[in-house]
This record gives structure tokens, C-alpha cells and sequence, in this order.
């Protein structure tokens, strides 16, 4: 009797740590499905995520493509707007050159730059010393000049006027300010209410002796900065609009 009850005493121990190892295992086995799921999910998810950002990827290279040809095409417009102007810009010097011919270097020079048509009126061609009133053979030329002028719209007009770097201080004017912009305005007035030119686009201004183009340290030098150039440029809004749009 004891001896059986020892027997059973040990099998039911046995049969506790079995039933213990069992329940231990599909504890772990539940834990390991959970985490299997779990992973299967985490897969699909990235699945979908790796999906979706390819499908961005693509969409925004064909957005790409699209905005690169968009930007071809813009540029070779852009292209051809700004070759036609200058073409517009040096066919106008040109008229203007040959419409001016019969001046010699030392009154007047026709020139382009930076896309500009600029026309340099000498002092000796346009007004006596410290006047503001334009000479007869100035007139002439402001005519030949507004002839051209008047045949094209694409073009606007700042008239500047400049002088040397003497002082001058008179009862009309009281320093090189006042003659220059009172030059400049002369020569508006006379291409606008004398010759027909549109006053909406033409501006005057004085630049005194602050932009010489000559050293002013020579009659010669000090005669070259007294000028009035008249300085043609183009309408741009045709570029602005295609920059911008």
C-alpha cells in the first residue's frame, strides 16, 4: 500500500509538470502566432506603403517630364521673342544711323548697347554754353531723329542730359542739376508738341556731371561729357508676360 502510494505520489507529479509543460508551450506557441501575425501584417503594410510610394514616384516623373517639356517649349519662345527684338532693335539703329548721316562724329553717335539704341547729341550740335535752348541745326536733327521715331511703336524714350564737372551758377540755373534736366526737357518738348511724338512714352531726365564718359581733365575730355544722349528701349512686355505666366 505504501509502496503504491509512493507510485502514484511520483505520477501525479510527473503528470502536474507534463500538464505545466503543456499549457507553458501553447503559451508560447500563441505568443509565436501572435508575433507570425503580427510580421504578416507589418509585410503588407509595407507591401502597400512601397506600392504607394512607387505610384508617387511615377506620378511625379511624368509631372517632370510634362513641367521639363512645358520649359523647353517656354524657352524656345523666349528665345525667338528676344531674337526678334533684337533684330527690331538693330534695324531701328540702322534707320536712325542713315536718317543722321549727314552729322559728323563730333556732333552726334548712334550706338547699341545692352539691347539699348542709344543717340549721343554733342552740346555743340544742340546749345550754346549754359543754355537750354536748342540751336536751329539741333532742331533739324531732333526732326530726322523724330521721323524715325514716330514709325515704330515698340520702343520708349529717355532723354538724359549731362554735363561737365564745372560749376555753373547762374539767375536760370543753379548748378549742373538744373541745366542738365532743363536740357533734357527742351528736347521733349520739341519732340512732342513740335513733332508729333507720343508724350506717353518719353521721359526726361538730368544726370548733371555724374556719369562723364570722359576724364574731366581737358577741354576735349570735359567737351565729350557735355551731351545729350537719347536712349531707346524696348517694350518688354512681351517677355514678362511669358516669364510669369
Amino acid at each position: 500500500m505504501a509502496g503504491m502510494g509512493f507510485t502514484s505520489c511520483v505520477s501525479n507529479k510527473k503528470f502536474t509538470a507534463s500538464e505545466a509543460r503543456v499549457a507553458e508551450l501553447q503559451k508560447e506557441n500563441a505568443a509565436s502566432l501572435s508575433q507570425l501575425n503580427e510580421c504578416k501584417m507589418q509585410t503588407m503594410k509595407l507591401r502597400e506603403e512601397s506600392a504607394s510610394i512607387q505610384n508617387d514616384l511615377n506620378l511625379l516623373s511624368s509631372e517632370s517630364e510634362m513641367t521639363i517639356k512645358d520649359q523647353a517649349a517656354r524657352l524656345k519662345d523666349l528665345r525667338e521673342i528676344i531674337q526678334a527684338q533684337n533684330d527690331r532693335t538693330t534695324s531701328l539703329k540702322n534707320s536712325i544711323s542713315k536718317a543722321l548721316l549727314n552729322y559728323k562724329a563730333d556732333e552726334l553717335n548712334v550706338y547699341q548697347k545692352d539691347g539699348k539704341v542709344y543717340v549721343s547729341l554733342s552740346e555743340k550740335l544742340l546749345f550754346k554754353s549754359g543754355s537750354d535752348v536748342v540751336d536751329p541745326k539741333g532742331k533739324e536733327a531732333l526732326k530726322s531723329l523724330a521721323d524715325v521715331l514716330n514709325s515704330t511703336t515698340d520702343f520708349t524714350v529717355d532723354i538724359e542730359g549731362h554735363t561737365d564737372d564745372v560749376p555753373i551758377n547762374t539767375q536760370r540755373f543753379k548748378d549742373n542739376w538744373d541745366l542738365s534736366t532743363a536740357r533734357a526737357t527742351s528736347i521733349v518738348r520739341i519732340l512732342t508738341d513740335e513733332y508729333g511724338f507720343d508724350a506717353t512714352r518719353i521721359t526726361a531726365s538730368g544726370k548733371g556731371e555724374f556719369h562723364p564718359i570722359n576724364l574731366n581733365d581737358s577741354d576735349e575730355g570735359r567737351s565729350g561729357n557735355r551731351r545729350t544722349e537719347i536712349v531707346l528701349s524696348p517694350d518688354l512686355e512681351e517677355i514678362y508676360e511669358l516669364l510669369y505666366q
